[in-house]
């Protein structure tokens, strides 16, 4: 019975974090849009961000519990989940162009910001206060390219799926009351996931690794997989690519640095397989688009395939 609770409660939490995320995100933009902050703007940060915000509140709210491996756990399983899964899943779905500028810079960067985080992780096995700073130190690095690139006249994932949204006038007092309840959502759902995760790993005597390489990071991956999934059914999976790995340099610089920053992350040893697996996913990537600047349903199912294989590993 108690079982049946938790997975209750881990569902209404993940449920909280992505209706919230989305909430938050569309009373901020709206507010920042009626203030005159331009739209490029806000989809490099507000937008961008949102969609790491599952991910930053659950490990800020397990990193404060104490619950150091679901910290890194959910942000290192997310990004492998983010490559494999969803991308694999949309590229099966339909094929997808990948930007020239993703392929040359945004790819190759994810890789570097990953290597950054094990080597932060694994020298001490603690990600401190002074490695929260450095990572952040390379998001604003990350945001002054995007800023670059969009000035250069390149098109950005971010910037286009904001400009999809609906423009119609909303009141202010409506734009608070979305980023208030989007907020308290957010909180409420990580306590409630981490919660809920913490206890049936105890209960089915699974690691916290585990849970957060899994369970949390695909609840916490939700927004992503509805977005890549949904603009491959409307034919713009082309944006895909660009999405995820915008989202996996965020989850990286922004959430494990922002995590830090309040609280020093614990860095198990064991992490550092699945680190390495994370790095190898976004190379398996590169490989895959760098010729034809397009990731093919074959492509796909190599990623899926290749997820099978490490979820075997995970549970062995």
């Amino acid at each position: 019975m108690e079982v049946v609770i938790q997975v209750a409660l881990l569902a209404v939490g993940f449920v909280l974090l992505v209706k919230g995320a989305d909430w938050f995100v569309e009373g901020a933009s709206k507010l920042a849009e009626r203030f005159g902050i331009p739209q490029l703007v806000i989809g490099l940060t507000i937008v961008a961000m949102g969609t790491s915000l599952p991910e930053a509140a659950v490990s800020v709210s397990a990193a404060l519990k104490g619950s150091a491996e679901i910290t890194i756990g959910n942000i290192v399983g997310s990004n492998i989940m983010n490559v494999l899964v969803i991308l694999g899943i949309t590229s099966v779905i339909t094929p997808i162009a990948v930007q020239k500028s993703t392929v040359k810079y945004e790819i190759p960067f994810v890789i570097v910001v990953s290597a950054v985080l094990m080597g932060i992780g694994y020298t001490d096995h603690v990600v401190g206060r002074t490695d929260g700073i450095v990572l952040w130190a390379l998001m604003f690095l990350y945001l002054g390219y995007l800023l670059v690139m969009a000035k250069k006249g390149n098109g950005l994932p971010e910037g286009e799926s904001e400009e999809e949204r609906d423009d119609k006038p909303m009141p202010i007092w409506k734009m608070l009351l979305l980023i208030l309840i989007g907020g308290v959502m957010i909180v409420v759902g990580s306590d409630v996931a981490v919660d809920a995760a913490t206890a049936l790993a105890r209960i089915f005597g699974m690691s916290e690794r585990l849970i957060g390489l899994t369970i949390v990071a695909f609840g916490t991956s939700l927004p992503e997989l509805v977005t890549s999934a949904t603009a491959a059914v409307k034919g713009k999976a082309d944006i895909a690519v660009g999405n995820i790995v915008g989202s996996n340099i965020f989850n990286v610089l922004f959430v494990v640095g922002t995590s830090a920053l309040i609280t020093p992350v614990a860095y198990a040893a064991n992490f550092l397989v699945d680190s390495i697996v994370c790095i190898a996913t976004v190379a398996l990537l590169w490989v895959l688009v760098v010729k034809n600047k397009r990731l093919g349903r074959a492509g796909g199912a190599c990623m899926l395939a290749c997820y099978a294989a490490y979820f075997v590993y995970l549970i062995r």
